[in-house]
Formats: C-alpha cells, structure tokens, sequence
C-alpha cells in the first residue's frame, strides 16, 4: 500500500483544549480503528527501515509502543520499553525532562540493550521533543547509538524535531501541523 499523506490526516482526529486549554491535541487514536489508515502508517515506517542498520526499536510509554512493537515484529527486532517512573520492574535508569505543561520521568531496564546497538526511537508525535530526548539519554547510557528519532505526526512550531535534531539525531516523520 503506498502511503497517503491526505488519507491519514483526514483520520487523526484534532482534540481542541486538551489535556488544558489551548492545546490542541492530535490523537492518534482513529489510525488504530482504521485498518487502511494503519496499513498506510505501517507501511510507510516499515518501508524506511527494512533495509537500515539498526539492532532494536525503541518505543515510548504509551502511543509509541502502539506503533513501536507493530515495527519490531514487522522487521524481526527486539522492541526496547521507555516507560513512565515506577511502571518498570527490576533495575532501572530515569531521565527527567519537560512537557510543554509540566515535567515528567522516563525510564528503560538497564539491560535493555547495550554499547555497539543501533536503536531507532519511535513515538506518536514529536511535540517539544522532550520524551525523545530523554529516551535518547537514557539509552546512549547503556551504550546505545540512536540511529533516528520517528514519529507519526511532528509540531514544528514547538521546536522539539529542531532540538533532537541539534542533538545529533536524524528525525523522520510522517505528517507535520
């Protein structure tokens, strides 16, 4: 299936004043209720990557892991999980960085990959770019190189794919608002 730029805009669904007013929120949520819509999305990141040189994915706590383990059984890769503080269960390293209306804490299991993997970041939506960035530390801890940050939907007017790509990551998205 070839990727429909049109298509999949017309089945994200914009949520104004939420989760405060002002914002306006792109839920991803129609995507996963609409097999061609999701097929397209599949496709489309599937398609970039099959051949790359990357080792794992990694996936971020929640809407990312929608997608992030969809990609990790499509191109055969261990799927790493970026979680929220205090959702992990053994030994743990946290990242703490900003939202565009608070703060928040990631974490990864501490052998969720190690130095020499070649990780591709995945999420739904790159806003302020804050949750990559902090995966990204996180995971360049154990060792890891991050190969490219991927989301579905970017904001370019908050400037977050700007700083992970300052950073020293490639970022690659879908649709941009």
């Amino acid at each position: 299936m070839s990727y429909d730029e049109c298509y999949i805009r017309s089945v994200i669904r914009a949520v104004p004043d939420w989760p405060e007013p002002g914002v306006m929120f792109r839920d991803i949520a129609p995507l996963f209720q609409d097999p061609k819509a999701l097929h397209c999305v599949v496709d489309a990141f599937s398609q970039r990557y099959i051949d790359a040189d990357i080792s794992h994915i990694a996936a971020l706590d929640a809407r990312g892991f929608l997608l992030g383990s969809i990609l990790a059984y499509k191109l055969n890769l261990p799927l790493i999980l970026i979680r929220k503080k205090g959702k992990l269960p053994g030994d743990t390293l946290t990242e703490e960085y900003q939202l565009e209306y608070g703060s928040a804490c990631v974490e990864v299991h501490t052998d969720a990959c190690k130095a020499g993997d070649k990780v591709l970041l995945i999420d739904d939506l790159i806003a302020t770019g804050g949750s990559l960035l902090a995966a990204s530390t996180l995971l360049r801890k154990l060792g890891a190189e991050i190969t490219e940050a991927a989301a579905i939907i970017d904001l370019p007017f908050l400037q977050g794919s700007s700083k992970i790509q300052e950073s020293g990551i490639p970022v690659h998205t879908l649709i941009a608002y």
